[in-house]
């Protein structure tokens, strides 16, 4: 982001032209979202109890105490929140299932009336000229999972493959697109790591053991996929990425800048990519590599046709002077730059940077920016439209990056913002905003957002075409 005064931009929803003629025909360009974080009705139609149901009931947990029992109660104005898409000019739209609201005990029976509601979501989606792009799991594991050891537990791995065979054989006639996990490194290390997510647990082991099962998990539900639905469907994962910058030459920043980049993206991308864990990482991280069974890493990095890039912000690593866990690298804010409200420092360049490197390091042959976007402080007057210029720039910022990835080489396929609306932020809950579009929680009220204004003036320069 530039450092122009953010009252002098011009008028904030004009198209950014020349933007958006940088882009390739076919270029796909959606909004993304998760089925905790917005859909609400825990309680309704079979659904069964997710792990963020436990964690959000237990004091001390979430901010404020507050929960996704109701969010913004997307389980109920889907139709709406669907329209929103379409008003915007958005071609494509990433969502998650429930698991729990399929499998309610995480196996066994299942609960035909949640797979109606994704069921109608996908036609209404078709009907309107969107591309779906299904998420299988975006954390909310089953509790009676969890209560089995949930990802610690190998057994895990087989029932989630179970589960995605489940979803794509009832929606793999109109679901062309799919992706097992987001963000497994979330899931792993946040859940059973360090705690802060759900299931809560703080336990290093337990997070690379999660780690194994959550992609074991991936590589046994890309194959159920591809048996399950045409020949045409394409199968990839999200993985979230954190590009690691040194802060000066000294040998031990060098060393540990090296050790962050292994924790916060080799870590699930060597597996993927290659069959294998970086080299001296669980030395690294002073723990036990997990048990791997014979033909767990061929599975693992069964071929997939496309990868989720996740992104918001960069570590900049200034190296300790005695050696530190990879994981306990440290960090520094750099002095004049900007961040986000989650304290995340804005820089496109890193973004151009992995994009590149993925394709140019590690062969992926098909990427999509499946989330990124920014949190900041919007204020609603009570009128219609909520002006939030730093997202704005944010986002003309950040797509300047993806087409200056393009432009160096990397496949890029399509950029999905996160997130279509403002929605319950995890262990933050409501307090973070990050839509295109404003929530009014206690009215359930949505406003387009001057930056969905400006996304959809950008979309109406940019010439929209079906990506073959």
């Amino acid at each position: 982001m530039s450092n122009r005064n953010i009252n002098e931009i011009a008028v904030l929803s004009s198209p950014d032209v020349e933007l958006s003629r940088t882009f390739p025909t076919g270029f796909l360009w959606g909004a993304a979202t998760a089925s905790y974080q917005i859909e609400g009705a825990v309680n309704e139609d079979g659904r069964g109890v997710s792990i963020w149901d436990t964690f959000a009931a237990t004091p001390g947990k979430i901010l404020n105490g507050e929960n996704g029992d109701v969010t913004i109660d997307h389980y109920h104005r889907m139709l709406a929140d669907l329209d929103i898409l379409s008003e915007i000019g958005l071609a494509a739209y990433r969502f998650s299932l429930a698991w729990p609201r399929i499998l309610p005990n995480g196996s066994g029976t299942v609960n035909e009336k949640g797979l109606d509601f994704y069921d109608r979501m996908v036609d209404a989606l078709l009907a309107k000229g969107i591309r779906p792009f299904a998420t299988l799991y975006h954390w909310d594991l089953p509790q009676a999972l969890q209560d089995a050891g949930g990802w610690t537990n190998r057994e895990t791995s087989y029932r989630f493959a179970d589960y995605a065979e489940v979803v794509a054989r009832r929606l793999g006639d109109r679901v062309q697109d799919w992706m097992t996990l987001n963000e497994p490194w979330c899931a792993a290390y946040l859940g059973y790591g360090n705690g802060v997510h759900a299931p809560g647990i703080k336990d290093r082991q337990a997070a690379v053991n999660a780690a194994h099962h959550l992609l074991l998990g991936h590589g046994l539900a890309v194959a159920r996929i591809r048996e399950s639905t045409p020949a045409t469907s394409r199968v990839g994962i999200v993985l979230n990425f954190t590009p690691a910058y040194p802060a000066d030459d000294r040998p031990e920043t060098i060393r540990d800048t090296a050790f962050a980049d292994m924790f916060s993206n080799r870590w699930f991308l060597e597996p993927v990519t290659r069959g294998n864990y970086p080299a001296g990482f669980f030395e690294a991280m002073q723990l036990t590599p997990p048990l791997i069974a014979e033909g767990d890493m061929e599975i693992i990095s069964t071929p997939i046709d496309f990868m989720g890039v996740n992104n918001y912000t960069r570590n900049v690593v200034a190296g300790s002077p005695t050696p530190v866990l990879a994981d306990e690298v440290r960090t520094v804010n750099v002095p004049g730059a900007i961040y986000t409200e989650m304290d995340w420092e804005v820089n496109p360049q890193s973004l151009t940077d992995l994009l590149v490197r993925l394709y140019a390091e590690y062969g992926v042959q098909n990427l999509y920016v499946t989330e990124n976007g920014s949190a900041f402080a919007d204020q609603w007057d009570g009128g219609a439209h909520i002006h939030d210029a730093q997202r704005v720039e944010y986002l003309r910022d950040y797509l300047a990056a993806v087409s200056d990835a393009l432009k160096r080489g990397a496949p890029l396929r399509g950029y999905f913002v996160w997130s279509l609306m403002d929605n319950y932020e995890w262990e933050r809950g409501y307090s973070k905003r990050f839509g295109v579009v404003y929530v009014d929680y206690p009215t359930q009220r949505r406003i387009i957002k001057d930056s969905g204004r400006w996304y959809q003036s950008f979309l109406a320069e940019y010439s929209q075409e079906p990506v073959q």
